[in-house]
């Protein structure tokens, strides 16, 4: 069925945004990451100007964020002080990210932009967790076990002024670490699109220190507002969030999610992150190709109507 979206201008088919949804939710679901960063190059490869992409796969995000987060706090999994100073950072990154994304377009390079951060961002952490995946598997348990809980603070960072106490994290740390952290996300969600959770965690782990227990509820709390901020000024000031399409991804991935999670128990955590590591490579390739490769008709005769 076809269906008109308002805002990308453009007719598309329902049941291809919905799998394609579905299949970012079922491996997010099946990894357990976020699947931002592979929505927005899936839509860009069916013909979604990569501009309403970035704007709606925000929206989509804020929905899959309060879903996730609400689960953690009935949980208790989710440090509220902790994720208040990087909400600050996220705030003030995606204002920044939204005044580059908007002088990317002023400047008519946000198409390329958009494609070259994805390709530079995914073919650096897809080739980290590739070969972090590969000698994973060669290491014993134990081997990997004791260097996750063998993980210290920099001297640096413990260095940094402006200290917070954050009892729940119990982390005494200072608040432009975490600060930090959530700017990144912010200016990630308003140029790119994702959430930047696959960023996000690690730094939270390895830089802040915090509980592993406390880091996925927490990335996902600020990440409401960071995104949520981010789609607003997207739909106010650049006119690329189409609803009718962030309904449809929303449903799918909500369907694929769920299904990711009820068959993760076939899968040994080691080869699931090799496998999802040669995915990111191959959206990258792809990327590559489509960006660098010379189109087989360059030229159109076809009149606009």
């Amino acid at each position: 069925m076809q269906l008109y979206l308002p805002i990308a201008e453009m007719a598309v088919s329902v049941e291809t945004i919905f799998v394609l949804s579905a299949v970012v939710g079922l491996v997010s679901g099946l990894f357990g990451v976020g699947g931002g960063f592979l929505t927005t190059p899936f839509l860009i490869f069916i013909g979604i100007p990569p501009t309403v992409a970035v704007g709606t796969q925000a929206s989509q995000l804020v929905a899959s964020s309060m879903a996730g987060s609400l689960g953690h706090l009935r949980r208790h999994n989710v440090d509220l002080k902790m994720g208040c100073v990087m909400m600050v950072g996220g705030l003030l990154g995606s204002f920044l990210g939204i005044f580059i994304f908007k002088f990317l377009q002023y400047l008519g390079q946000i198409d390329f932009a958009i494609s070259m951060l994805y390709i530079l961002l995914l073919g650096g952490i897809g080739s980290l967790m590739f070969l972090e995946s590969v000698a994973s598997l060669f290491k014993k348990k134990e081997d990997v076990r004791k260097a996750f809980n063998n993980t210290r603070i920099s001297p640096f960072i413990l260095a940094l002024p402006y200290k917070m106490r954050f009892p729940r994290s119990k982390l005494f740390i200072s608040a432009f670490v975490p600060g930090a952290i959530g700017f990144i996300g912010g200016v990630l969600a308003s140029v790119l699109g994702i959430g930047g959770g696959f960023l996000i965690v690690p730094a939270m782990i390895y830089i802040l220190g915090m509980p592993p227990l406390l880091v996925a509820g927490t990335a996902l709390f600020q990440v409401i507002f960071t995104t949520g901020s981010a789609t607003i000024m997207h739909a106010v000031l650049n006119n690329t969030v189409d609803i009718v399409l962030a309904i449809i991804l929303i449903l799918g991935s909500v369907v694929g999610a769920q299904i990711g999670v009820s068959i993760s128990w076939l899968f040994k955590g080691r080869q699931v992150r090799v496998f999802l590591a040669l995915i990111v490579l191959a959206v990258c390739a792809k990327l590559m190709v489509d960006l660098f490769m010379a189109p087989d008709d360059i030229f159109s005769t076809v009149m606009a109507q």
